[in-house]
């Protein structure tokens, strides 16, 4: 997990792996593949996304945005008319069957749904296409600490299912020492920590919150 205060540069860092933005120096590899232009097309399939603003389509029905998962895959103009291929359809029920979402959602309006479901939407949407990458921007800010635990547990779990490598940030240290397997910290771009999550102290976290009190003002913000 990537740990840092607002504007460290983690979400910078999200949009550089999935060619969102470019880095004014140095690569960055996905699997040995560099993101760049030409590679997008065969990279962003393999990378899935989660977003800290559910990024859903709030009057399309839960179905289709967890198939709108599969679009790198599906042909622009049969997207556009609805014709999606049945195995598609059949793994989104899936996926919204893992994260704890019934057939009595498929028809529902997303703008209908908590934030804790319309989360789980954005879960079942970004495994569509069982990438090798699931990027996941502070995907718990909005939520409640309780939903915030449900909500890392189901990534965690599906990533482990599917053997999908997760980059997730986060602004609560307390989640991502419970979550992460490693954690890197960002001060203003750069580097400050790179370890397992035993190792952070409390040194590094007053380092990268400017002090312990205003860690736990950020932190406590974004769980609210």
């Amino acid at each position: 997990m990537v740990l840092g205060a607002s504007g460290a540069g983690k979400s910078t860092l999200l949009r550089c792996l999935n060619g969102l933005a470019t880095p004014t120096s140095g690569k960055v590899i996905v699997d040995s593949t560099p993101v760049s232009r030409k590679s997008l097309r065969t990279l962003r399939p393999r990378i899935g996304m989660i977003h800290q603003s559910f990024a859903l389509v709030e009057r399309a029905s839960v179905a289709h945005n967890v198939v709108a998962g599969a679009l790198p895959k599906i042909s622009t103009l049969p997207a556009l008319l609805g014709l999606v291929p049945r195995s598609y359809q059949r793994k989104a029920c899936q996926l919204l069957a893992e994260v704890g979402l019934g057939e009595e959602h498929l028809t529902r309006r997303a703008s209908t749904l908590s934030g804790g479901q319309q989360q789980r939407v954005g879960i079942a949407r970004a495994f569509m296409l069982d990438p090798d990458v699931i990027l996941a921007d502070e995907p718990v800010a909005s939520l409640d600490p309780t939903t915030s635990r449900d909500i890392l547990g189901l990534i965690r779990d599906e990533a482990e299912t599917r053997g999908a490598t997760v980059l997730c940030s986060l602004h609560q240290i307390d989640l991502a020492q419970a979550f992460a397997d490693r954690i890197i910290a960002l001060k203003a771009g750069r580097i400050v920590f790179d370890g397992e999550p035993g190792d952070l102290t409390q040194a590094v976290t007053e380092e990268v919150y400017g002090s312990a009190r205003h860690k736990q003002d950020d932190a406590g913000m974004q769980a609210s």
